[in-house]
């Protein structure tokens, strides 16, 4: 006979590309661009899996006007099988300028999110199980984070926790006691940039994701930047996944890139790897143009 007395795992979702989706991850990186910047991000998990992870996030931030603040607002949707989320959040950050080009952002984020668990439509073993006898719908449940961000032009180091607020999504007293809620999630994350030669940079970076009685999540990259145009990289996430991507700056606004793992658990021999798509866009305005390309 085997009990479970508690059990607990990831509900954020991960990101490949996460260098181009700071700002869901971390507030206060709203406005660092010093001008508005919007993004869009979808990722397909576990290709050939049933019920394999798919999320897609957009988010928009800008500084606000020639003050030390900025805002941004992001939108999420994440299925993994019967389970639906959706998040709309905004986004305030406060700039402090160190001097030497070095700048300390803290953070704000406050939002809610959307959970729909459709558990009834599973195939179970035991039909009379009350754990899966009806849905779970949680149409509203709020949520705050923090974070702080500190960059240069070519460093930048980061911590956050998106969510604050351990949110009850079910409670049921019937045959069993089923208690499922949101986890805290704290993000650490780094990256550097440094001159290989006159055309070409490197930049590694990493970011960890821990959460309570999980296994902490270790993601490692490696990318090259030909002539501030071209970008090729490699991705290993520790005893998960390796992978490698690719960017390419179209224009001096717009920024298009792919990526793509494979899983090196037993997982990788019943699916064909992770796809996922970038698309930024630095809009404009008043002819500003940020004089010095930003790395992340």
């Amino acid at each position: 006979m085997l009990y479970s007395l508690v059990s607990m795992a990831q509900l954020d979702p991960l990101y490949t590309q996460y260098m181009e989706n700071l700002m869901i991850l971390n507030p206060a990186y709203a406005g660092s661009k010093g001008l508005p910047s919007m993004m869009l991000v979808s990722r397909k998990q576990w290709v050939n899996i049933s019920g394999a992870p798919e999320t897609r996030t957009f988010a928009i931030h800008s500084p606000v006007n020639n003050s030390n603040t900025g805002l941004g607002l992001s939108f999420l949707s994440d299925c993994v099988g019967p389970i639906k989320q959706t998040g709309v959040y905004v986004d305030y950050s406060y700039t402090l300028n160190l001097g030497s080009r070095r700048t300390l952002a803290l953070g704000l984020k406050g939002g809610v999110n959307f959970y729909e668990a459709g558990l009834s439509s599973l195939e179970i073993i035991d039909p009379d199980d009350p754990t899966f006898a009806k849905d779970i719908n949680r149409s509203f449940l709020p949520n705050v984070g923090v974070g702080a961000f500190y960059y240069t032009n070519k460093f930048y180091f980061g911590l956050s926790v998106p969510k604050l607020l351990e949110n009850t999504i079910n409670k049921e007293s019937v045959a069993v006691q089923n208690l499922s809620k949101e986890q805290i999630h704290i993000f650490l994350m780094s990256g550097y940039v440094f001159d290989a030669s006159r055309i070409v940079k490197f930049k590694p970076s990493f970011m960890t994701q821990y959460v309570k009685n999980a296994p902490i999540s270790l993601t490692l990259n490696g990318t090259f930047v030909f002539y501030d145009k071209l970008w090729l990289g490699a991705m290993y996430r520790l005893g998960d996944s390796f992978g490698g991507l690719f960017q390419y700056q179209i224009t001096d606004q717009l920024k298009i890139g792919y990526s793509y793992d494979l899983n090196t658990s037993n997982l990788g021999a019943f699916n064909n790897g992770t796809h996922e798509i970038m698309v930024s866009y630095d809009f404009s305005i008043r002819r500003k143009k940020v004089r010095t390309p930003r790395y992340f």
